[in-house]
């Protein structure tokens, strides 16, 4: 019922005088398109706006919501080359403006609002300069009730990306217009809150999302340039949390130079983002091993990369993926154990999927995830029942490494414990990993499946007696063995590449326990 009376209000006439309550200011500050290559997938193909005709599309009833929020949120202005002709563009906009001068549910979407306001500012070149005194105050008119729409509609959105997206283009305008006693305040409000909300005392993702650190990231550096380029004071909050997730990408990329699939991660193009940072003169570093309950050992040559954290709170769990304790372990670069990754598409049966343990290098049993999850229609689905880790130890020596740690994700269901140690001797290019299942009774007829995720491109070929298996990727062969448990290769899915998937193997050892203590013992040697 509050949703239909919202949105009788939005479209009513009340609201629209409220948000066009704007006193007359003109355009003070215009960002540097540049800035925003940190966020902007640019094309390098640049297209000419004279060979586009916009003026009917804004009316097109073809259009999908995808394709709607693709036009309306006018990124594609990045896109033009610099021989387009900004009578052209202006004319779409004012067209625009002239349809969608009140607020509608599709063109004025609180996220694709958002990002037409920044790319109209950050294009100024072309959405306002050499055009009329009229056009300048429609197009200054617009920009700021538009802005104010997000802020009175900022405390019902609930994802966070999109909520701090709203905050960096309240922010922009503020600093465009030389607004500071109302927009930058209320927009710098807002940002706190906002990195209070997410971010932990050590300014890591409450979500332990490593995509949602860089997410961040990439916005406070961006608002950090817009109040860097305006002359604008800038508050202390924004450089100390830039400096803590600085510390992330750190750990999680420049010190690995991949992508670790774990909690919502996919294959990035950090490589872009790491020549954005050089220019604009940052520089991060991070040399701790665990850093967020993640531990990351490494030398020139190997890296074993662990997951050994809890479950975040449920609300910060909708990308959550019941990977404890799971790994990654790579050579020269090349993951020869990866996790499966993450399908992002919330209402998708590949979503819920890719959350499960079952895509993660992990011990599962009966089928059944380490987390509960359920639905949440918002959002996809959220931990029902979490788990703690207890149990940590970590030995980071020149020729010995060791993780060990113990969930209780499935204490409750099953009364017993999942610990696990993983070794590795750098000398001998050995990796010996011990599986543990600790009952707190007797552990009868339990089901246990143990994967371990390879790369689609990886190929693998097993021995006769079942004991061994032999893995090949580009140029490295490895020896897969288990002391007491037959091995097999299965096939699985891969969700490395974001909203896609493609066809994997993994080898599987399966077995049923029989005691109160059960122990799997495996190796991983190069060949």
């Amino acid at each position: 019922m509050l949703d239909i009376f919202r949105k009788i209000y939005l479209n009513s006439f009340l609201y629209n005088k409220k948000i066009s309550n704007i006193s007359s200011k003109n355009l003070k500050y215009k960002p540097s398109a540049h800035l925003l290559s940190s966020i902007v997938n640019i094309q390098t193909k640049k297209f000419n706006i004279n060979e586009f005709s916009l003026e009917t599309v804004w009316i097109d009833k073809k259009l999908n919501e995808k394709q709607i929020n693709k036009l309306n949120n006018f990124f594609w202005l990045f896109s033009l080359d610099l021989k387009s002709s900004n009578i052209n563009v202006q004319k779409i906009i004012k067209n625009w403006t002239e349809i969608n001068y009140k607020y509608n549910s599709k063109t004025w979407n609180f996220k694709t609002t958002s990002k037409r306001i920044i790319s109209w500012l950050s294009n100024s070149r072309l959405s306002y300069d050499d055009s009329n005194e009229q056009y300048k105050i429609d197009f200054n008119y617009i920009i700021q009730k538009q802005a104010f729409h997000l802020l009175n509609q900022i405390n019902t959105i609930k994802d966070d990306h999109d909520k701090l997206i709203g905050i960096s283009a309240i922010i922009l305008v503020g600093l465009a217009y030389n607004d500071e006693k109302n927009l930058i305040i209320k927009g710098l409000d807002h940002l706190k809150k906002n990195i209070k909300s997410n971010l932990d005392a050590f300014g890591f993702p409450k979500s332990r999302s490593i995509n949602s650190a860089i997410f961040f990231l990439k916005h406070l550096i961006l608002i950090r340039e817009w109040f860097k380029e305006s002359q604008t004071e800038m508050p202390d909050f924004i450089d100390e949390n830039i400096f803590y997730l600085g510390q992330s990408y750190a750990f999680f990329w420049k010190n690995l130079n991949f992508d670790p699939l774990f909690n919502g991660n996919n294959i990035s193009n950090n490589h872009e983002f790491d020549l954005y940072l050089k220019r604009l003169g940052y520089s991060f570093k991070n040399e701790n091993y665990e850093f967020s309950n993640y531990v990351s050992l490494r030398n020139k040559k190997v890296n074993l990369i662990m997951d050994i954290g809890p479950s975040p709170n449920k609300k910060f769990s909708n990308k959550y993926q019941a990977g404890a304790l799971s790994f990654e372990f790579v050579s020269n670069g090349k993951k020869i154990l990866t996790n499966s990754g993450y399908f992002n598409k919330n209402i998708n049966k590949l979503n819920d999927l890719s959350k499960s343990s079952a895509v993660h290098n992990v011990l599962v049993i009966d089928d059944n995830s380490s987390c509960k999850f359920k639905k949440n229609s918002n959002l996809g689905s959220e931990v029902k029942d979490g788990l703690k880790i207890t149990n940590k130890k970590i030995i980071n020596e020149k020729n010995y490494w060791k993780i060990n740690a113990t969930h209780d994700g499935y204490l409750k269901k099953y009364k017993l414990f999942y610990e696990r140690q993983i070794e590795f001797y750098p000398e001998n290019n050995k990796l010996i990993g011990n599986e543990k299942l600790i009952g707190k009774k007797m552990l009868p007829n339990l089901k246990f499946d143990l994967r371990f995720h390879l790369d689609p491109s990886s190929k693998t070929m097993k021995t006769q007696d079942n004991k061994s298996i032999f893995i090949e990727f580009e140029d490295e062969g490895w020896r897969f063995t288990c002391e007491n448990y037959e091995i097999d290769i299965d096939n699985g899915f891969y969700f490395g590449k974001k909203n896609t998937y493609t066809e994997n193997q993994n080898i599987f050892i399966s077995g049923i326990t029989n005691t109160q203590n059960n122990y799997i013992k495996w190796e991983l040697i190069k060949i």
